[in-house]
Order: structure tokens, then C-alpha cells, then sequence
């Protein structure tokens, strides 16, 4: 009977153990199931988009300085490549001149909010207003409302992308990240774009960096020999159906 109750205590242990580490494993599992859950269901910008050709965009945020915007225009029409600039709104107040010649020059002229607030911490109606205020300010200058809108320090959440999708504005991140911002010098800068791009690829600068006006030229020369076309990026978004993927990417629905 001892010996019973031995082996029983020991099979009672090896279950109990078993059923441990069972547990454990579950609860192990179970965080990452619920994230895996969650991002497929959260709000994404667009990232980059898949395209079936050789496309992609440059795009220039403009909030405080504005010692370059001018030369940016020049260089960009040497090439006969039309980019996209995200305008703050006290931007677009303190240089009308500037806004008005980017969109003169064929350049689109979007929002990069009002104020550049970090939008994580607004509530649903100061984005609204926020949003507002900075595509009624651009609109006053050019006579066209944006479309597109880039978060200020590149920071959203579901009620960020759902807000200003409620408003029309299409959220837009970026792929590539030339760093220009940490004054890189040019060749470095060059080698950033250059080797990261692929098709469909949003290209990140500053319309103020240090040495930008010095790097793009090599970057557009490198681009359009290897084929690709750079355009606006109302042009490079899909039209009709589509889904924006976890990474960031748009594809047609279905594809």
C-alpha cells in the first residue's frame, strides 16, 4: 500500500507538473495571439504602395525653417519631377510666397496639421479642428484643400487615421528615411535613398535639412537611370479597391 501511495503521489505530481507547464505555455502564447489580433484589425497609413511599375514619390515636410524651399523647386524642375510637400499650417501663414510657389510649380501642397501637435495626445475633436485649421490655411493659399495628411513626428493611433480618413485626408507615412534632419552629409544622405527605394517607396526629407539641396540631385539622377518614375503622391496612391497590409503597404483588395 505504501508503495501504491508512492506511485500515485508521483503520478499525481507528474500531471499536475504537466499541467504547469501547459499553463505556462498558454499563457505564453496568449499575449501574442491577442496582438497578432489586434494588428490585423488597427488603423495603418500608407506605408508605400505595390505597384506593377517602376513608381515611386519624394516627399518634403515644411514646419519651420525656410531658408531651402526655393532651391528645392529649382532642382525638382531641372529633373521635371513634381513631389509632394507637407505644409504645416503656421508654416503656410509665415510663408504664403513659398506655398503659393510650390503649388505654382506643379508640386502638391498637403497638410502636416496645423500646429505640429503630437496627435497621440488630442482628443477626437482637436484633431478635428487641428486638421481643419491647418487644410483651411493651405486651401486660403492655393485654392486647393489637401488631401493627404502626414502626422507630425510620424505619430498616429486608430483615432488619428480615422479621424482625418473621416475627413477625406489620407494618413501617409514613409518607407524611406533619408535622415537628412541629422544634417548627414550629402553622400550619405544619397546612399540612404539610393539603396533603400524600391517600387511603390515614399521617400522622407525635410524641406530645411542642412545638406538635402546638395543630395538630391545625385538621388534623382540615380532614380530616373534606374527607370523609375517619381510622382506625386496622389499619383502613386491606388485607386478603386484596396487594403493596407500590417507593414504599412497599399494593395489592391484581393491581390
Amino acid at each position: 500500500m505504501e508503495e501504491q501511495g508512492k506511485y500515485n503521489r508521483s503520478f499525481l505530481g507528474s500531471v499536475m507538473l504537466a499541467l504547469a507547464v501547459a499553463l505556462l505555455f498558454v499563457a505564453a502564447a496568449t499575449p501574442s495571439f491577442i496582438s497578432a489580433a489586434a494588428m490585423k484589425d488597427r488603423k495603418l497609413p500608407v506605408y508605400s504602395v505595390e505597384r506593377d511599375d517602376k513608381c515611386l514619390s519624394l516627399t518634403f515636410d515644411a514646419a519651420w525653417g525656410n531658408e531651402d524651399t526655393q532651391t528645392l523647386i529649382d532642382i525638382l524642375a531641372r529633373y521635371e519631377v513634381k513631389a509632394t510637400f507637407f505644409v504645416v499650417g503656421f508654416w503656410a501663414e509665415k510663408y504664403p510666397e513659398s506655398v503659393r510657389a510650390l503649388h505654382e510649380a506643379g508640386h502638391e501642397v498637403m497638410t502636416h496639421s496645423d500646429d505640429h501637435a503630437h496627435f497621440n495626445q488630442l482628443t477626437h475633436q482637436q484633431i478635428v479642428d487641428n486638421l481643419n485649421a491647418g487644410c483651411d490655411k493651405i486651401e486660403a493659399v492655393t485654392g486647393v484643400r489637401p488631401t493627404l495628411f502626414r502626422a507630425p513626428y510620424g505619430e498616429y493611433n486608430d483615432l488619428v487615421v480615422q479621424t482625418a480618413e473621416d475627413l477625406g485626408l489620407t494618413t501617409i507615412q514613409w518607407d524611406v528615411d533619408s535622415l537628412d534632419w541629422k544634417d548627414l552629409p550629402a553622400g550619405e544622405i544619397s546612399r540612404r535613398v539610393t539603396e533603400s527605394v524600391r517600387d511603390g517607396s515614399i521617400v522622407l526629407f525635410h524641406n530645411a535639412a542642412l545638406h538635402t539641396p546638395e543630395a538630391l540631385p545625385e538621388i534623382i539622377e540615380t532614380l530616373l537611370s534606374r527607370g523609375y518614375r517619381i510622382v506625386p503622391v496622389s499619383e502613386l496612391l491606388l485607386r478603386g479597391d484596396y487594403v493596407v497590409d500590417h507593414t504599412g503597404r497599399m494593395r489592391a483588395a484581393g491581390g
